[in-house]
């Protein structure tokens, strides 16, 4: 479904862990970032763009290489594909599409594009690099923590964030690779609000907001979990842990499964 829609900017949500897609148009370009779920979502992004690219060329963006954000990557083939250097390095790549294989054995899915790993055309390695196209600016920042190979994305001058994995009005940090980055990622998040105009930041899980002080409350509602979270597990407090677990939304298998591996990295980092 659409969650969001102005002139420049469609964003999709799947059904699925609120997960979100991206498609932004400018007078150069058209950028779709993690097309993603399910094949009729796939699908449905892909008609949209075909209908409103004309002779424009089309980016696609991988904010990480989490298996249900690089789900859609092949409905795409003429794209110009955007990564991280990390992500092009990926060292489970394999891995990664076994994930998606299962995930559409088990549930039946038939796909009308192959399975593959993203092969990358625009390469970043530094945080500030910059693809300018005419009047559009795209800014990118390296996003480690969640996972290595995270970025961050502004795209001026429409000021909108794309966070991947960060930023999310309901969802708390899930650490995949490092606690310490994960932190060092929120305070950059914190940075680029200061240099950049953000007028929109959309997540990778949840709600997009054109709303400043939405913006800083997601900000400071994660340092702020993050900071306890750690302190908690350097000082072995179960019964914080226990309440800090229970914070979470849409409490699972899945969520707990999260919540012991942050424990489990933060013990290893800090402990």
């Amino acid at each position: 479904m659409i969650q969001y829609k102005n002139e420049n900017v469609t964003v999709f949500q799947s059904e699925l862990y609120q997960t979100t897609s991206t498609v932004i148009q400018t007078e150069e370009m058209v950028l779709i970032v993690d097309p993603n779920w399910l094949s009729g979502e796939v699908e449905a992004i892909k008609e949209y763009v075909n209908g409103i690219k004309g002779d424009r060329d089309t980016y696609l963006l991988f904010t990480h290489g989490d298996f249900d954000h690089i789900i859609g990557y092949q409905a795409f083939p003429d794209a110009i594909t955007i990564g991280s250097f990390e992500l092009q390095q990926h060292p489970q790549k394999e891995q990664k599409l076994e994930m998606i294989r299962e995930f559409d054995n088990k549930n039946y899915i038939i796909r009308n594009y192959p399975i593959a790993f993203p092969n990358l055309d625009i390469v970043i390695q530094e945080d500030g690099q910059q693809l300018r196209l005419g009047n559009t600016t795209i800014t990118f920042y390296l996003a480690p923590g969640h996972t290595e190979d995270g970025l961050i994305t502004i795209v001026e001058p429409l000021g909108i964030m794309v966070a991947g994995d960060y930023l999310s009005d309901f969802e708390l940090p899930f650490i995949y690779q490092s606690a310490k980055a994960y932190n060092q990622t929120l305070e950059k998040a914190g940075r680029i609000f200061e240099a950049h105009s953000v007028r929109l930041l959309i997540p990778g899980h949840g709600k997009a907001t054109a709303d400043s002080s939405e913006m800083k409350r997601r900000l400071a509602t994660a340092s702020d979990y993050l900071n306890r979270l750690c302190e908690a597990v350097i000082t072995n407090n179960e019964p914080a842990l226990a309440a800090l677990y229970h914070e979470h939304a849409f409490l699972s298998t899945f969520t707990e499964a999260c919540h012991k591996e942050n424990i489990s990295i933060i013990q290893r980092e800090y402990r």
